[in-house]
């Protein structure tokens, strides 16, 4: 990690110093204040000492700012060893001169013996220490163990703020740990007072899951995050998670992923959007999960990351269920584009969950997600907590450009159209599967709900699971609704008689047409042969009236000559 300057967020006058603590700084907009102290109380258990410490190695590792470490109970060589559990080496810081450990014992029979007792000797030591150092933070760790030495109220007020202003005048950024009281933060109810900043820690457990939370109480010349956080403890240190993000700012794609199921890619106009959000509903045993090996399938064989979070299912079983519908992918695994991570729900909180699932995403960096199913996570959780987690994990994946597919399983008997964990308005594109009693048989259909941002099918398809994979066929409807299976085959049967009745009836149709059109033409040659015998005739008898005029003509006109010349010849 590099190195950062402490951020300024109030004025030149006010300054913050970063913890490095994974989360809080967000939340606090900058870190702790900077040459303040700053109180961390909460109940046992509940993560205050290892607060400090991380505070002071990451100020060292991550700031170059040295620090001191007071502890009024547990022994430097106990510190060293604790710490160590978060791959922390204080030996080495020690030995480098960049931390300092002090353990100081307050002996209450001590104090009996020589009087009145104050803290002008914690201020020499851990002047020495702070000076041996140069410490910029200091930690004491935990304060009630000074209280012992007081029996008088008003002597213990005026220490305490000697204490508190003795850091702020030597611009010590300072924790300072504290039991929590009953009813009030901590058990003498006046650190929270003449502290700038107040965090308290609280350890709860629910259906026995522990969760940890954090509350800024109070941070005086700041805003910062009011609501409670859960935080989580482990091998890396602690992991802070806001509950809501700081902007809806992230860019969105075009592109487009293929579901790996030819028909619901054209349902959805060419595939999911990259980078969207996909949610699918159903009962038990419809084939939620069949659905999201054809999306992982089809990722990596795109040469694309797939990351797949199971809740119910180890890896290995899913593998072999796959491969029964011509699925491989084994190979995807061994080629290192598919990662399984499966666990069950109730083996830690939800925030547990939640980290995890950050970092392997961060590690792995896939191009999909796929959480199998979400509705697990409810119980493990009170109400609103599961959703809240996957709230945030949805905006953790947008904000990265991966695109999520979360399965939700909805119980029998529940209303059809609900998403289970209050998502339906979050995510992008929500489809439903359902089961259809009909002819003594139980079948599936599948139907899109939603689809931002494109043209989708509004049709009900039959989800029919094969040897060769998944396929969505066009569904039939009956007299009694959308017919599936055996009635749909009972149907296509039906029609292809129908068919094929109304095929030959055709072609006994075009027979008898053919035969009337041949008959037609018979008589049309019949007739076109009468009138071409009866035009003969008439030309024929045409001409010889013609002829017979012709003579008549010629034998009148002999007849006139022949009398003209008996004419002359008598004159």
């Amino acid at each position: 990690m590099t190195s950062r300057k402490p951020l300024k967020t109030s004025g030149p006058a006010f300054r913050k110093a970063l913890t490095g603590i994974s989360g809080f700084d967000e939340i606090t907009h900058g870190g702790l204040p900077a040459g303040r102290p700053t109180l961390i109380c909460g109940s046992a258990g509940c993560g205050k000492s290892l607060f400090g410490a991380e505070f002071l190695v990451k100020g060292i590792r991550d700031y170059d700012e040295p620090g001191v470490l007071v502890s009024f109970e547990e022994t430097p060589v106990d510190i060293v060893q604790n710490v160590a559990s978060l791959g922390y080496d204080l030996t080495d810081l020690i030995k480098r001169k960049k931390l300092a450990i002090d353990h100081v014992v307050i002996d209450r029979q001590q104090i009996d013996e020589n009087g009145e007792f104050d803290l002008e000797g914690l201020f020499i030591r851990l002047a020495y220490a702070v000076d041996s150092v140069g410490a910029k933070r200091v930690v004491l760790d935990t304060i009630e163990s000074l209280f012992s030495g007081f029996d008088n109220q008003a002597i213990l007020r005026s220490e305490l703020r000697r204490l508190f202003g003795w850091l702020k005048e030597r611009g010590l950024t300072t924790i300072i740990t504290a039991e929590r009281g009953d009813g009030q933060l901590t058990r003498q109810g006046l650190e929270e007072y003449v502290s700038d900043c107040v965090v308290l820690l609280d350890h709860r457990v629910s259906g026995q899951v522990s969760t940890r939370r954090l509350r800024i109480v109070k941070y005086r010349g700041s805003t910062h995050g009011t609501n409670e956080f859960p935080f989580l403890i482990d091998e890396d240190g602690i992991s802070v998670l806001p509950i809501t993000t700081a902007a809806m700012d992230y860019q969105v794609s075009d592109g487009r992923v293929s579901s790996g199921i030819e028909e619901l890619d054209d349902m959805l106009d060419g595939g999911y959007y990259v980078g969207s959000s996909i949610l699918l509903s159903g009962t038990a045993g419809t084939g939620k999960s069949t659905v999201a090996a054809h999306l992982a399938d089809a990722t990596c064989k795109a040469k694309k990351r797939c990351l797949y979070f199971s809740f119910e299912e180890s890896p290995h079983q899913i593998i072999r269920n796959t491969g029964t519908i011509g699925l491989d992918l084994g190979g995807h695994v061994k080629k290192g584009l598919l990662e399984f991570h499966s666990a069950r729900p109730t083996a830690f909180g939800l925030e547990m969950h939640l980290v995890q699932m950050h970092k392997k995403i961060e590690q792995f960096k896939p191009d999909l997600v796929v959480v199998d199913p979400i509705s697990n996570l409810r119980h493990n959780s009170e109400d609103g907590e599961s959703s809240e987690m996957l709230i945030r994990l949805i905006d953790f994946l947008r904000s990265r450009g991966i695109t999520a597919f979360l399965i939700s399983l909805t119980g029998g008997g529940s209303a059809l159209e609900t998403s289970g964990e209050d998502l339906s308005s979050i995510v992008d594109t929500w489809m439903l599967l359902r089961d259809v009693e009909s002819y003594g048989e139980r079948n599936r259909i599948l139907y899109i709900l939603k689809s931002r941002g494109m043209p989708h099918s509004n049709q009900l398809r039959e989800f029919v699971i094969s040897s060769d994979g998944i396929h969505l066929v066009k569904a039939y409807l009956g007299s009694k609704g959308v017919l599936t299976g055996s009635a749909r085959l009972a149907q296509e049967g039906r029609e292809q008689i129908e068919a094929s009745a109304l095929i030959a009836q055709e072609q006994m149709q075009v027979l008898r047409i053919r035969q009337r059109q041949r008959a037609l033409e018979a008589q049309m040659e019949a007739l076109r042969a009468e009138q071409l015998a009866s035009k003969e005739e008439m030309d024929r008898i045409e001409s010889s009236r013609s002829e017979r005029s012709d003579l008549e003509a010629a034998s009148l006109n002999a007849m006139g000559r022949n009398r003209t010349r008996s004419a002359k010849s008598k004159s």
